[in-house]
């Protein structure tokens, strides 16, 4: 008999190996289809019109130039927002359906909007701009814990809006056929993205299909169906011909979500030996126009004594979104920042000041051990030096290191697990692979279940009529997905294991599944072929369902939450030129029982290389005058490429002390460090610190002035 229980190590012959994504051949090849690849017979362009004005009130739309252009099928209006108003750039009013892309763009120029503009504010760096009650809260006595502190270190630090910059665009193409929608989103939520769409398309949620195969990130943003989704499957339905409505790259920076910014001053009070005694922060920053708090701030490190106060400042942009890891990226610049300025002020090495005071950190021996490791990684010993470079000549190299945490504990999933009679196994859930390896984590938990190979397994995922499974955020899909596989798995096999037992003589609770064969456990001699034992069933296929529970799943050590992370940064700064270089990056990451050593491996790599563009490129650069995003394209908003990154080493914590945990999820950790390790490595190399991301030329220029 199976028992679903990870295997030991020993037993194991899939699981934490390194396997090829299942899926990575027909991506570099192009054939997998993305949502903006979905050409239906007589499909429809939709175009929308959108709001030059940061703030307005709407006086009226006049869509009857739009509906008569030739070509023009369908217009669609926001009427909510007439004598009402809208309150950034891009925001959506109106948009036309047309035979072709061209068409739809110049129809939707004939909408006329009559607007009354109205003062806007987009500025977010400056308190004094902060709006409501500022929230503050203190632990212990700061005042006192300053007063009696051997050394003090003030200092600004920032972090500017970024947005997501989806490499494929936000948006769907939608069919109303008999009374029923289809949708072909680009969606990190397969199982829920119509949830509620009924109540604005008048379709029951039961009558509408959703399927995403495959989708060019979301990191976040793309979990519900969006404005642009209920205009689509309007369209459609006033139509009766399939739409696709998928926005442009200026739309998809300006209005599609963003991570809000952060820009704090921060006083950090500690002893001669390099304890912290005592940390003082006012935070503000902007998520749009909503509301505002930075999360886990201070980072990491929990100081006797905490004081610290937040302001929100409402600005005319498009509003925040889940951004990988949110809050957490911009909390550890501004912590772990002022923390290497306070060792600084010590004239203490930057590595022996963290390590000092990871007894204020939740756990300190995960920290340390991953912390020696980094630090041999990238040969610290050999070149660690205090703040400024002192050797000669223009170009300066420092270290910076900087430490993470995060939960990822799985989500809710179900997953069907089905033999058929000629031997071939499915898996069915409803989940969604972001290109982060979905598929392959359910064939190799299956295949390991099973005892079969990899492409025994057909793995059917990015449809919302299969098990429900929980939506791509917070690092929790492995963790979901692999745990629902495993109890699947194990129950269909166990039904297997018994229709078996009556043929090989062995009672079903001494026969296992191992190599393609069903065997007495210990005995090879008594055995028989998958094939032959599924032929046993007949006519009838074993189909059993598993599920995830979160609670139970975590008391039994299929899943569990909260993992740590340690980032050590090499760069070389031309003082000249203010041109940061990255020479190395070790990342050292746990993160429990490990399904696919190469995709998770995979996952630091890209988590490092988004933080690196967010160190070095990233800001949403917005026109006070206007409201007006100015590098809403791929020109000026610049990513790293191959040769802005550096050598990259990536280690993973194994062993019985984590694998015993379960899984837990990767996906936003190795995002978090990356800003604050190169931060601290810029200014252990020119000897100052560069306030605000990103660390531009310009900006490290004007803080070695």
């Amino acid at each position: 008999m199976a028992t679903a229980n990870w295997p030991a190590k020993k037993d194991r012959s899939q699981i934490g190996k390194s396997t090829d994504r299942l899926d990575g051949s027909i991506k570099v090849t192009g054939r997998a289809k993305y949502s903006f690849d979905k050409n239906l017979p007589g499909m429809l362009w939709a175009k929308p019109q959108v709001s030059p004005h940061a703030y307005a009130k709407v006086v009226s739309i006049d869509t009857a130039a739009a509906e008569a252009t030739a070509g023009v099928k369908g217009v669609w209006k926001d009427a909510e927002l007439i004598n009402g108003e809208v309150r950034y750039v891009g925001q959506i009013v109106a948009a036309v359906a047309a035979e072709t892309e061209e068409i739809a763009t110049e129809a939707a120029k004939k909408i006329a909007v009559k607007y009354e503009p109205l003062e806007h504010q987009v500025i977010d760096n400056d308190p004094k701009f902060s709006t409501g009650k500022a929230s503050t809260r203190e632990d212990g006595d700061v005042d006192k814990a300053m007063a009696e502190a051997d050394v003090t270190s003030e200092g600004d630090y920032g972090v500017p809006v970024i947005t997501h910059c989806c490499l494929e665009p936000h948006g769907q193409v939608t069919e109303v056929r008999d009374g029923e929608l289809h949708a072909w989103p680009s969606t990190q939520n397969v199982s829920r993205w119509a949830d509620r769409l009924d109540d604005s398309v008048g379709i029951p949620r039961a009558k509408m299909h959703v399927d995403c195969q495959h989708m060019g990130g979301g990191y976040g943003s793309k979990f519900s169906f969006d404005k642009w989704g209920v205009i689509g499957s309007l369209l459609s339905k006033q139509t009766g011909q399939p739409v696709k409505l998928l926005l442009d790259r200026e739309l998809e920076l300006s209005i599609a979500g963003n991570r809000p910014s952060a820009y704090a001053h921060i006083k950090v009070g500690a002893k001669k030996d390099g304890s912290i005694t005592a940390i003082e922060g006012t935070v503000w920053g902007t998520g749009g126009g909503g509301g505002y708090r930075l999360r886990a701030f201070p980072y990491v490190f929990t100081a006797p004594n905490t004081r610290t106060t937040m302001k929100g400042i409402k600005t005319n942009r498009g509003g925040q979104r889940a951004w990988r890891a949110p809050s957490h990226p911009q909390s550890c610049l501004l912590t772990l920042s002022a923390l290497e300025d306070t060792a600084a002020a010590l004239k203490m090495d930057a590595l022996e000041f963290i390590k000092k005071n990871l007894n204020l950190t939740e756990r300190p021996d995960v920290y340390v051990e991953e912390i020696d490791i980094a630090a041999k990684m990238i040969g610290y010993k050999e070149k660690a030096h205090l703040r400024g470079d002192k050797t000669p000549g223009p170009v300066k190299r420092g270290l910076g290191i900087a430490l993470h945490t995060w939960g990822g504990l799985g989500h809710a999933s179900e997953c069907q697990v089905t033999i058929n009679p000629d031997g071939s196994v499915s898996a069915e859930i409803g989940t969604q692979d972001l290109g982060t390896g979905a598929r392959t984590v359910i064939s190799i938990v299956a295949a390991e279940t099973l005892g079969l190979p990899l492409k025994a397994i057909e793995v059917k995922i990015g449809k919302n009529a299969y098990p429900a499974s929980g939506g791509s955020g917070g690092s929790t899909t492995t963790g979901g997905i692999g745990t629902s596989t495993r109890l699947a798995a194990t129950d269909a096999l166990n039904a297997l294991l018994a229709a078996a037992a009556p043929k090989l003589g062995v009672a079903a609770d001494k026969l296992e599944a191992k190599a393609g064969r069903i065997r007495e456990m210990g005995n090879t001699d008594k055995s028989m072929t998958w094939k032959a034992a599924c032929a046993l069933l007949g006519l009838n296929p074993i189909s059993k369902r598993g599920a995830n529970n979160r609670t139970e799943a975590k008391e039994k050590g299929f899943i569990d939450a909260g993992v740590g992370g340690v980032q050590i940064a090499d760069v070389s700064v031309d003082i000249e030129t203010g041109i940061v270089t990255i020479n190395e990056m070790a990342a050292v990451q746990d993160c429990g029982l490990i399904i696919d050593m190469k995709t998770t491996e995979s996952q630091v790599l890209g988590g490092v290389i988004m933080g690196i563009t967010s160190a070095l490129f990233e800001e949403a650069l917005y026109d006070a005058a206007t409201g007006q995003m100015l590098n809403a394209d791929m020109e000026f908003y610049r990513l790293a490429g191959i040769n802005d990154v550096g050598k990259l080493k990536v280690h993973m914590m194994t062993g019985e002390k984590y694998e015993k945990r379960g899984i837990i999820g990767v996906g936003e950790p190795p995002v978090i460090s990356p800003a604050a390790a190169i931060s601290n490595a810029v200014a252990n190399a020119i000897g100052v610190r560069v306030p605000n991301l990103p660390l531009t030329p310009d900006r490290v220029l004007a803080a070695l002035a």
